[in-house]
C-alpha cells in the first residue's frame, strides 16, 4: 500500500469514526471536513491508480474504500450501479 492510500484509509477511519461518535457527540463533528480530506486525498492519486478504489472514491463509497484499502474487496457487494 502506497503513503498516500494509507493516509485515505486513516481519512476513512476517522470518518467512520465520527460518524459513531455522532448520537452522543456535543457539540456534533463537522463531517464536512473529513469529506473535504477525502476528496483532496483522491484528487492527489496518482495515474494508475487501481481503477475499483477510483470508483469506490469517486462515487464516495467509503466502507467500500476502506474494505478495498484493507485487502477485503472480495467482501464488497455490487453497487448500484453494477460495479462490486
Amino acid at each position: 500500500m502506497t503513503e498516500q492510500e494509507q493516509d485515505i484509509l486513516r481519512a476513512l477511519t476517522d470518518l467512520e469514526a465520527a460518524i459513531k461518535e455522532m448520537p452522543n457527540a456535543n457539540p456534533k463533528p463537522n463531517l464536512q471536513l473529513h469529506f473535504a480530506r477525502l476528496d483532496e486525498l483522491t484528487r492527489q492519486l496518482p495515474r494508475g491508480t487501481d481503477p475499483n478504489l477510483l470508483h469506490y472514491l469517486h462515487k464516495k463509497s467509503y466502507q467500500k474504500a476502506r474494505m478495498f484499502l484493507e485487502g477485503r474487496d472480495a467482501e464488497n457487494a455490487e453497487g448500484t450501479c453494477g460495479h462490486v
